[in-house]
């Protein structure tokens, strides 16, 4: 029987290589979760308050397009990366896709997600410079950081 791995994903060119890792390391004989944590921004499209700004009324459309836009394209990524498995062998019902409305934060949602039942998180390094990750922090270091009794293998 193989692991239930949990892959941290998003559209990134760094997601991809860890998808591409786990295809030459791990057999099919292993579980995937693609796990995407999304900004809940539907409610600032619903938002039609005369408190508002009249700029952010103005532009509230535009955002609105653009965060549309940005769940198709995740949505294309993670179908691609499914059809990557399940070309390396993988079984259609062994390869999840799910998507998660951020609630305490991204790396802090992830961490959440692996504790409900996962052996391993694949997680793509984001390739912060030395100085910006020593003041922000990577999802990938708050995920290390912050998860009990499940490793984690972060893919460069």
């Amino acid at each position: 029987m193989g692991q239930n791995i949990l892959v941290a994903f998003d559209d990134s060119e760094n997601a991809m290589r860890a998808v591409e890792f786990i295809v030459k390391s791990f057999t099919p004989q292993n579980k995937i979760t693609l796990f995407h944590v999304f900004q809940d921004t539907a409610a600032l499209c619903e938002m039609n308050s005369p408190e508002l700004s009249d700029y952010f009324l103005s532009q509230q459309t535009a955002f609105c397009a653009l965060e549309d836009k940005k769940k198709r394209l995740v949505d294309k990524a993670m179908e691609k990366a499914k059809a990557i498995f399940l070309a390396a062998g993988f079984e259609p019902n062994d390869v999840t896709l799910k998507v998660g409305a951020k609630k305490k934060g991204v790396a802090r949602d992830i961490v959440d997600e692996a504790q409900s039942g996962y052996d391993i998180i694949v997680v793509g390094r984001r390739g912060l410079s030395a100085v910006k990750e020593f003041f922000f922090g990577s999802v990938s270091q708050k995920v290390i950081n912050g998860v009990k009794d499940v490793s984690v293998l972060i893919v460069n």
